[in-house]
């Protein structure tokens, strides 16, 4: 019974972890989508690239 309930805390875990990851993987690309819009409506082609790229990595 105790194997049980240290695998279910750990599962619990686990799935806890992925929600948060998720949601801080949103909240990023959001971030970055909106400051790339920024960069491209003020012509800033140095912060548009860098942002670009920031966000092909976190994609990766």
């Amino acid at each position: 019974m105790d194997q049980m309930k240290v695998t279910y805390e750990v599962m619990l875990g686990l799935a806890a972890e992925m929600v948060l990851d998720e949601a801080v993987f949103k909240f990023r690309s959001d971030k970055l989508y909106q400051a790339i819009d920024k960069a491209l409506a003020v012509g800033d082609k140095d912060t548009f690239c860098r942002l670009t790229e920031e966000l092909k990595t976190l994609y990766a």
